[in-house]
């Protein structure tokens, strides 16, 4: 979100779409908020041994087996802007927590 520091606020708008929450601060400023949520699959990997059993006798087999877990998470993403003319300019931002950084 640094990166929007010093630049209107239509730049994220226009990455991100239009914000789900705008507040009117009590100093004059103005707090963007987008909710994003990130998704995906986390690989888990189990070790695994077999005995396999032939002409040569027993032989021990060693292999991995692969689950996937889903995960979801929605992070609230906050810019904090200043007026300047017609526009907003992003002044700064505060950092969503941990999980989302």
């Amino acid at each position: 979100m640094s990166n929007y520091v010093g630049k209107s606020i239509q730049e994220p708008i226009l990455d991100y779409g239009p914000p789900v929450n705008v507040v009117d601060m009590n100093d004059g400023k103005r707090a963007f908020q987008w909710s994003i949520t990130h998704s995906g699959a986390v690989p888990i990997y189990t070790p695994q041994t077999a005995t396999v059993y032939g002409v040569g006798g027993p032989a021990t087999v060693n292999y991995s087996t692969t689950t996937y877990s889903p995960y979801s998470q929605t992070c609230l993403y906050t810019l904090i802007a200043v007026q300047q003319g017609k526009d907003w300019v992003v002044e700064g931002f505060r950092k969503p927590n941990l999980m989302c950084e």
